[in-house]
C-alpha cells in the first residue's frame, strides 16, 4: 500500500528540521498527538495538511511532494 510511505516521510521531514513532535505541533497549533498518530500511521494527512507540514519543517511544499513521488 503506498500510503505507508507518508508517515515515515513526514518523520523524516521533521526530523532534518530538527523540530521534536510537541514543537512541530506547537508551530502548526496541534497537539503533540496529532504528529505521533501521523507519523506512526494511525491518523491519515489530506494534502492541506501535508502542506502546512511541509512549511512548518521549512521545506517547499512542491518540493517535499516531488520527493515523495520519487518515492513511490
Amino acid at each position: 500500500m503506498m500510503y505507508r510511505l507518508l508517515p515515515p516521510f513526514l518523520k523524516e521531514m521533521r526530523e532534518k528540521a530538527g523540530l521534536t513532535q510537541r514543537e512541530l505541533g506547537e508551530i502548526i497549533n496541534k497537539p503533540h498527538s496529532y504528529i505521533y498518530n501521523c507519523e506512526t500511521a494511525n491518523r491519515r494527512v489530506d494534502i492541506t495538511e501535508f502542506i502546512i507540514w511541509s512549511k512548518a519543517c521549512g521545506i517547499d511544499p512542491k518540493t517535499a511532494f516531488a520527493r515523495l513521488l520519487k518515492e513511490l
